[in-house]
């Protein structure tokens, strides 16, 4: 049970796998960013409206996140199992190709259900995060501007995913880096009215992230189709049958979609509660949130290297060396997390500055950052257990009820009573909304103790595969 040791070659590939995956995420939250930075330049009801808006979004990209990464548990085992000679066979690559065909068909029945309801329900779902009647108009505005960017958004996040699971990772951060200064400029000319375009402020964040997104699409798609070499999906494999990989897919991919999905939902009830506590306490939290997410890219990173270090392990090498890689990854949950807390403490009046905030907003960022930067210890440390090794081990049920139970029995209520009932400081809500973390870490813990978190996985047109039980040879 060592947490740190000197292991250059389990380092190496895991610095491998999530630099590109850390700097695509940073990528990724840079387009955020670059929304809620320029708009502030609008008025600070234009800032809480778009990050209220992205709240709901925000629930279409974890669910979409949650498909990825559940198919991204099946398509590393089978990947590491397809590089052995005993699990080379055209089972292990129609179980791949059936995998991808199952996420994307999802993928995009997911964006077409909440295009639906937020073409349909826009006001209806500002009024459930504020009561202002400015920012309602506002995220409304921002809402339909969105709605096209669902299908775009989903099958690029999930894709890319699946293409990290088999190694792919330089090309979509390169994509990413692309969509970043497509949508600087189309935030430029339409929010502000450069270039000969309209000003059409809100509205302009909102289209300028479909165009980025619309880029990202079609270039992750187009990589898949037509020049990937590993998983050799093509465009005609979205039509085969996948009727003898459904259970297995129902079984390991669709817990971690109902679990981020919960989890989604849930981070949106404590939107809800911060949005209820007026424009103020939005505002900075919208502040803080993104530098949350900037400092919090490299854990994102491992996280995804860990699910699929774990998947490939367990399917080339076995048990024995999955169980002593889990511990390095517990140590480096720890490590990234303090990192991370000193990173938000030491920049934190910066960022909160660029934002042009009042004084009042100023205060409340200020108290929130504080909270943030203890909390991401725990949460860091439990993010690459839980969405990484204890997920890539197939532990996915388990981790369905843990992370809701302490969510929505811990978490909502407890924040919800320092906000409106006790009334305490801005650092106390934060912390109690996010209490759950400080107990996942130590659950884990003991999880990871316990190696029954191991799962076995089916190809589907097999009895079972079966865990590789001899050592490592280059061990």
């Amino acid at each position: 049970m060592l947490l740190f040791a000197k292991d250059k070659e389990f380092y190496k590939k895991v610095v491998k796998l999530a630099l590109p995956i850390a700097l695509q995420s940073f990528v990724t939250v840079a387009i955020n960013m670059l929304d809620t930075n320029m708009v502030s330049r609008v008025s600070e009801d234009a800032l809480s409206a778009t990050s209220l808006s992205n709240s709901f979004i925000s629930i279409y990209q974890i669910l979409c996140m949650g498909l990825g990464m559940g198919a991204s548990v099946l398509v590393s085992r089978f990947w590491g199992l397809k590089k052995t000679e005993k699990g080379n066979t055209p089972q292990t690559a129609r179980a791949l190709k059936q995998t991808v065909c199952l996420m994307l068909r999802l993928t995009l029945i997911l964006a077409a259900v909440f295009a639906f309801i937020t073409f349909f329900f826009p006001e209806l779902l500002m009024k459930s995060y504020s009561k202002d009647a400015k920012i309602i108009s506002l995220g409304k505005t921002y809402l339909l501007w969105s709605v096209p960017t669902f299908f775009f958004l989903g099958t690029s996040l999930t894709s890319t995913i699946v293409l990290r699971s088999v190694g792919q990772v330089r090309y979509p951060l390169y994509v990413s880096f692309g969509a970043l200064g497509i949508n600087f400029l189309a935030n430029y000319a339409f929010i502000f009215g450069h270039f000969g375009a309209p000003r059409m402020e809100v509205a302009g964040a909102a289209l300028g992230t479909l165009i980025s997104r619309i880029f990202e699409c079609s270039m992750i798609l187009g990589y898949l189709f037509f020049k990937d070499k590993k998983i050799l999906f093509k465009i005609r494999d979205l039509f085969i049958s996948c009727r003898s990989l459904v259970r297995e897919y129902i079984r390991i991919s669709i817990p971690v979609l109902i679990s981020d999905g919960i989890l989604a939902f849930g981070n949106n009830t404590v939107a809800m509660v911060i949005g209820h506590l007026g424009a103020t306490f939005t505002a900075a939290n919208a502040i803080t949130s993104i530098t949350q997410q900037l400092s919090t890219v490299v854990i994102q990173g491992v996280c995804q290297a860990g699910a699929i270090i774990t998947g490939q392990t367990l399917g080339k090498y076995g048990k024995e060396k999955t169980v002593k890689q889990s511990w390095l990854f517990l140590g480096l949950g720890l490590s990234l997390g303090t990192f991370a807390a000193i990173f938000i403490l030491s920049l934190s009046n910066t960022i909160i500055k660029s934002y042009n905030p009042s004084a009042q907003t100023f205060t409340i960022a200020q108290s929130l950052m504080l909270s943030i930067s203890i909390i991401n210890i725990f949460q860091a440390t439990n993010s690459i257990m839980t969405k990484g090794v204890l997920r890539g081990g197939g532990d996915t049920k388990m981790l369905m009820v843990a992370d809701n139970c302490m969510l929505w029995i811990l978490s909502i209520p407890l924040g919800y009573l320092a906000g409106f009932v006790f009334h305490l400081p801005a650092f106390w809500i934060y912390f109690f909304l996010k209490i759950d973390q400080v107990i996942k870490t130590i659950w884990c813990v003991f999880r990871l103790k316990s190696e029954k978190w191991i799962k076995k996985i089916s190809t589907g047109d097999t009895s079972g595969i079966q865990e590789n039980k001899d050592e490592d040879k280059n061990r």
